[in-house]
């Protein structure tokens, strides 16, 4: 839950929301979806980018445990699969993929949740002319994952005083008595959010107005110019000057 937090006494280097959301497209474009000829340097960036930005905000815990998993996942690829048996090399190789792939834009996006306001958030959408249709729906989801997140450990809790957990005595009853209720809580928290957003005239036809103040900074331009190197490359690789 920690990591999907915002803390205004301790936000660290500050980004512009359009920023960081520029950025998780570009890891997304180019390290999950693998698209065009980039060089793996490139990509490699990209990757461990996730890990700069944790650090910004000071999530250092979160930083170091993404990066023990990565470096795993990247050290199996390269070394540690050569002397395993065929089968499980396939298995192995599944999951540094996936991890390999997936895990940055998932980092990615909890760096977004964990350092971006809601009122920052619908002010960057309004700037880009976003129509209400999308921006409420994920103004909602800035508060659902953190609010899950609580009622999960509140579970988590409950039940582990009742011995409900992986390795217990009553390990088969996790699906009845943790993912059930945390289902039925996700559901009628996702009800509460959007009534909440409705009730704060996020669906009014006036402008809206905020109390926070965005724009870009040095350091936006600078992470933009950045992300605008992939891109440049796959141009670049096309037209013949990059082999």
């Amino acid at each position: 839950m920690e990591l999907f937090d915002v803390h205004f006494q301790k936000r660290g280097l500050i980004f512009d929301p359009r920023t960081k959301l520029f950025t998780m497209l570009t890891i997304v474009i180019f390290v999950v979806g693998g698209y065009g000829t980039v060089p793996d340097m490139l990509v490699f960036f990209l990757e461990i980018l996730p890990i700069l930005l944790l650090l910004t905000v000071g999530k250092f815990k979160k930083a170091f445990l993404y990066s023990i998993i990565y470096g795993t996942a990247q050290a199996s690829m390269l070394w540690g699969i050569a002397f395993l048996p065929e089968t499980v090399r396939y298995i192995v190789t599944l999951f540094a993929v996936f991890i390999i792939r997936i895990s940055p834009g998932m980092i990615m996006g909890a760096y977004i949740f964990s350092s971006t306001t809601v009122s920052e958030f619908m002010a960057a959408m309004q700037k880009m002319h976003v129509p209400n249709q999308i921006s409420i729906p994920l103004s909602v989801m800035f508060r659902f994952f953190p609010t899950v997140m609580e009622e999960f450990e509140s579970i988590n809790h409950a039940m582990a005083m009742r011995d409900i957990r992986f390795g217990g005595k009553n390990a088969m009853k996790i699906i009845e008595y943790k993912l059930v209720p945390l289902m039925i809580c996700s559901v009628k928290i996702g009800n509460e959010l959007s009534a909440a957003a409705l009730t704060r005239g996020l669906n009014a036809n006036a402008k809206r107005t905020n109390i926070c103040e965005i724009g870009f900074h040095v350091q936006d331009i600078f992470l933009f110019l950045i992300m605008l190197v992939p891109y440049a490359a796959v141009i670049f690789t096309k037209l013949g000057v990059l082999s």
